[in-house]
């Protein structure tokens, strides 16, 4: 690769920064379609590993179309506008913009510190409930540089009482500071960690603490050296912080010991969110600039072997994609999907400014070999016609490729959730009911009070935040870019509870599978099960213990002796024997 070429990808992801924050609201562009990992290339001759990727396949997709409305019931303050997801300038203007919208939503707690990105709920060992959550977004240190303005920090909230947080503490350690999205918490360990960011990505520190014994005051644990900083993922055993680069490289670190973490794997993707199958061997890696969602097998990395690799198993993009943001993997109905969300409403590669908002969606990754779409998640005001029409309604930042688009969603609980909740930017919050994964539904919304702490000519929601939940009060808590954070309780009709399942399962039980088999490998509910030799015959241990009832898909594929691939698909009952 020639320096020229590697100065002139540099250059054109400048200019397309360039053109979108001054491009007039009627701008409909497409540009050239780059190289797909130049820039990753170049990144391999300072070290780390480069995984040369084909183009990603485009995954089947359903009709696009929003999702029912939701009914807002008695107590709600709706939104008037006809379009789904609209706050347009009247509204604004309006006597009900002081208290902000409702619909089947009660703000029941309040905190008016800005917000960020992302909010972490965490329960420590003595059962105090504490609230984390960034306020850099708003900051020139975000959004320029790490030298053009202090932060805030990230604020740690006592919630015992939702109704009335208190702040406890201020993380003002230089990746507490300016950490864009990669505040990340770790629950089964009580770590919270973030590293140095900005809207590209930056040189700066990780940052660990220890929230385990009083979660109201972090310990500081370390400060490490970190090169390429913008979002994050956390292994589930909390053994390694993983940061993502955005334009740069992902670095996985060891923080088993949090006081002294080091670099376990160095890779050169482009990449925006991180998450993980169950058992941590799996990676769900969303792809900034080309707008695509890779499948690795990290497996290699968690099981700590010498000169580690990762391998994909799959990539995939879709008709309506715009900036794929991150996932959250869950199960529903038994089957493994990952919600998966775009932000904004353009695109880096090809450079495309044409009113199409990414949202979101929920995907069915049986086989991760082969992911598919089942259904979207967007409002009315996404459509690219609507959109198109709309584009000028008051948003902080007044962009027709920012506004009405999603930005982070979460679910309560990864196992069988009923909802899920998504920032939608100037839409508010917006709560989905997912019981029917091919048919989800608007079930509520908040759009918080657009002039509350904006500036003049600056009015208008700036719902980027990841939510988080208390499910025993049916809350949700989100911060607002400008008004800071929001405790809402849901009504029982807009979070609805799981159906009560026949029994909860005490399976587990060895399978056998074929004699001719050398090498195989077994999935079910999204993760990999231990194949071992016994006796000569390779087995595999299923572990179904908790599941409610429903059946299992556990899909095996092998090679025989002779180099011949097998693929055998079996059906457990959670609560009674195999069906198939």
């Amino acid at each position: 690769m020639t320096r020229g070429r590697r100065t002139g990808q540099a250059a054109a992801l400048s200019a397309a920064l360039l053109l979108i924050a001054v491009a007039p609201a009627s701008a409909q562009l497409t540009g050239p379609t780059l190289p797909a990992n130049d820039l990753e290339a170049a990144l391999a001759l300072t070290g780390g590993q480069f995984l040369p990727t084909a183009p990603a396949a485009l995954i089947p997709h359903p009709k696009l179309a929003p999702v029912p409305e939701a009914r807002c019931g008695p107590g709600s303050e709706p939104l008037e506008d006809p379009i789904q997801g609209r706050v347009s300038a009247e509204a604004v203007a309006s006597e009900q913009a002081d208290r902000g919208w409702t619909c089947n939503t009660t703000v029941t707690g309040r905190f008016d510190t800005p917000g960020g990105f992302r909010v972490w709920r965490y329960e420590d060992r003595a059962g105090r409930v504490c609230a984390y959550y960034d306020s850099s977004l708003g900051s020139p240190a975000n959004l320029v540089s790490l030298a053009a303005a202090p932060t805030q920090g990230v604020v740690v909230l006592d919630m015992s009482d939702p109704t009335k947080p208190v702040r406890t503490d201020t993380l003002l350690t230089p990746g507490m500071l300016s950490p864009h999205e990669s505040l990340n918490l770790n629950a089964k360990r009580g770590l919270l960690g973030a590293a140095t960011g900005t809207a590209l990505t930056a040189p700066g520190t990780l940052d660990v603490y220890d929230v385990s014994a009083d979660c109201r005051r972090p310990v500081l644990q370390s400060i490490s050296l970190s090169i390429f900083g913008h979002e994050s993922g956390f292994s589930p055993d909390g053994n390694t912080f993983w940061v993502a680069g955005g334009v740069g490289r992902i670095t996985a670190y060891d923080v088993r010991d949090p006081r002294f973490p080091y670099v376990v794997w160095e890779g050169n993707f482009y990449s925006h969110g991180l998450n993980f199958s169950d058992d941590g061997r799996t990676m769900y890696q969303t792809d900034t600039i080309n707008g695509n969602l890779g499948i690795l097998d990290v497996s290699e990395i968690q099981d700590r072997r010498p000169a580690p690799q990762v391998r994909q198993i799959s990539r995939s993009t879709w008709e309506s994609v715009s900036i794929p943001q991150n996932t959250v993997p869950l199960t529903l109905g038994g089957k493994p999907f990952l919600l998966e969300f775009d932000e904004f409403a353009f695109r880096f590669n090809p450079l495309t400014l044409d009113d199409k908002a990414g949202a979101a969606r929920l995907i069915d990754i049986t086989d991760p070999a082969r992911p598919r779409i089942a259904s979207d998640l967007r409002l009315e005001v996404n459509m690219p016609e609507v959109h198109r029409q709309v584009n000028g309604d008051p948003f902080p930042v007044p962009n027709k490729a920012l506004g009405y688009g999603a930005h982070y969603c979460a679910a309560p609980t990864q196992e069988e959730p009923t909802i899920v909740a998504c920032s939608f930017l100037n839409s508010g919050l917006r709560v989905f009911d997912i019981r029917d994964p091919a048919n989800p539904r608007e079930s509520a919304y908040f759009v918080a009070p657009p002039k509350e702490g904006a500036a003049p000519g600056q009015e208008g929601n700036f719902a980027f935040s990841q939510p988080a939940f208390d499910v025993a009060r049916r809350d949700v808590w989100y911060t607002d870019a400008t008004s800071g954070l929001y405790v809402l309780h849901l009504d029982e009709a807009a979070w609805p509870e799981r159906e009560t399942a026949r029994c909860i399962s005490k399976r587990r039980f060895t399978i056998r599978l074929p004699r001719a088999m050398r090498r195989a490998t077994v999935r079910y509910l999204g993760k990999r099960a231990a194949v071992r030799r016994s006796k000569g015959r390779l087995t595999a241990r299923i572990d179904l213990r908790g599941r409610p009832a429903r059946t299992v898909t556990v899909k095996v594929r092998g090679q025989t002796r002779s180099g011949r691939t097998v693929t055998q698909i079996r059906r457990f009952k959670t609560c009674r024997g195999r069906t198939a």
